[in-house]
């Protein structure tokens, strides 16, 4: 027996309350569905809910589909401790379900968000969406996994295993009208301290929380853990994104060629660039938990944008491969410009998508137009390899213009970066979340932090300048020496940006939630 199954024995064998083992709800009618019900009056935090959950649903202990968090405040002797209790709160507009790329997510008529685990690739797209950090990644099955309001226990009549252990009966299933919960009810007993706005995706669980309640801080405001570090991602965005650019400048190249006397751009251009997307868009696969189905990333076109990413950066490395092919046939001509245009397209939007995944409320530091502005800007680095090309290749001309782009787009990207430390110093609702990453990078991150500082206008903007400087003046050499190691630090340097964007990108999600166990974030 268990020391749950034991403790709710001996509840009902002293006559004190304990958790209903049967369920009374009457039949959903039109425009309802189950919903939770917590009162953080009762709680007493004994974290039962939490073992019960992981013992019905046979998941480890690092494993957590409901999490209890801890908060307090006020002065002595007004002060408040305070528990919430939280699982899946079967959203009205999920963000997880939106999200997902292989529709692993079902909204169920009686409102239970469901996960099919069969088709979950473990992409992990649903962990970085849910502004209540719910879904969990489960290392040893390679999906996520989530609540499911024991579903099967609901259509037995049963009351869910946290419902049933919880010794204070703070935790219900409960019926709730959608469009009267969403008319108004939902800003008054839909939100918890420390939680994001429920307006967000329409959570349903209702909160009944003290009254006259102080400012409350979360007692694990000191334990800061960076987040995944995502190194598959990692090279995967820095080198589609850097092909995207080389390409669109090999394009101009050949477009210019048929209207002035600067020479066609070469093999040798054309399939650097392909070579930098095939190598950098499979490392994709690596990131998921079941890569062998990374194939059905697209089948969500609609709602996610992780599958118009794959897709769209697939047709652009296919559209890379067959321009890569006419340059080695020497087809040129309108036949030619035509492909790099169509190609050109796919890319620019398989950039943006990509940029778009990353632009959730859940991750506050990512959540910004900017972000979609340093993806396209970190293209800096290729146009000073194209740039190195074209000098190998005894093009100063082309070199010249081609160091002009890279200065124009490294300077664009120093000032992301500028106006990124001063993010970090604005106020936002989201303070919390982008104070701990501010701390992430200032001790953990230190040395990286730096590197980055250093490196990055060294290789966006002085190294190209002085490249440019000395092939004006006749030292094609110092040139060639100067942008090689632009091409070599630039790359070092958004690898490491790229790496603190993930590591730092503190989610928003239950408050004073110690026993996370292995939720990435």
């Amino acid at each position: 027996m268990s020391a749950v199954e034991s403790f709710i024995n001996y509840k009902a064998k002293t006559g004190m309350q304990c958790g209903n083992y049967s369920i009374d709800l009457p039949p959903l009618s039109e425009g309802e569905q189950y919903r939770f019900h917590f009162d953080a009056t009762k709680c007493i935090g004994c974290h039962c809910c939490e073992v019960a959950c992981n013992e019905q649903n046979n998941n480890p202990a690092d494993i957590k589909w409901r999490r209890v968090g801890e908060a307090e405040g006020g002065k002595f002797p007004d002060t408040l401790q305070l528990f919430l209790s939280m699982s899946c709160n079967h959203c009205i507009e999920p963000a997880c379900l939106k999200g997902c790329p292989t529709n692993a997510y079902e909204k169920m008529d009686n409102g239970i968000v469901f996960h099919h685990d069969d088709v979950c690739i473990g992409c992990q797209y649903c962990t970085w969406n849910c502004p209540y950090d719910v879904p969990v990644f489960h290392e040893e099955r390679h999906i996520v996994t989530k609540c499911h309001m024991c579903y099967d226990r609901i259509e037995a009549g049963q009351t869910p295993a946290c419902v049933q252990a919880c010794p204070e009966g703070a935790i219900e299933i409960e019926v709730v009208n959608k469009n009267e919960w969403l008319s108004g009810a939902i800003d008054k007993e839909g939100n918890a301290p420390g939680l994001v706005d429920a307006r967000i995706t329409q959570s349903t669980t209702r909160w009944t929380l003290p009254e006259n309640m102080p400012k409350l801080t979360p007692m694990d405001k000191d334990l800061i853990k960076p987040a995944h570090k995502e190194l598959p991602l990692v090279f995967m965005t820095v080198l589609t994104q850097v092909s995207l650019i080389g390409f669109i400048a090999l394009l101009l190249g050949d477009i210019a060629a048929k209207f002035t006397n600067l020479p066609e751009p070469s093999f040798v251009m054309a399939f650097i660039v392909f070579a930098l997307s095939a190598i950098g868009l499979p490392l994709s696969a690596l990131h998921l938990g079941r890569p062998i189905l990374a194939m059905t990333a697209m089948k969500n076109l609609k709602t996610s944008w992780l599958s118009r990413e794959a897709l769209f950066l697939g047709l652009f490395t296919g559209g890379m491969t067959l321009t890569a092919l006419l340059y080695y046939l020497h087809i040129d001509g309108f036949f030619r410009i035509l492909v790099e245009l169509v190609t050109a397209a796919l890319g620019i939007y398989g950039i943006y998508a990509q940029s778009m995944i990353y632009r959730v409320p859940a991750k506050p530091t990512w959540n910004r137009a900017t972000t979609t502005y340093r993806f396209f800007a970190t293209g800096y680095i290729a146009a000073s390899l194209l740039a190195l090309i074209a000098l190998f290749e005894k093009e100063p001309n082309v070199a010249n213009i081609l160091l002009a782009i890279a200065i124009l787009l490294g300077s664009i990207q120093l000032y992301l970066f500028i106006e990124s430390q001063r993010f970090y110093e604005k106020k936002s609702d989201y303070a919390y979340q982008i104070e701990r990453a501010k701390k992430l990078l200032e001790n953990q991150f230190r040395p990286l932090y730096h590197f980055r500082k250093v490196s990055l206008p060294l290789a966006a903007l002085l190294l190209p300048l002085f490249g440019l400087i000395a092939i004006n003046a006749g030292s094609v050499g110092f040139g060639f020496l100067f942008i090689a190691t632009a091409v070599i630090l630039g790359f070092a340097s958004e690898f490491i940006g790229r790496l603190l964007f993930y590591s730092t990108a503190i989610k928003t999600g239950m408050p004073g939630n110690f026993f996370a166990g292995s939720q990435r974030g």
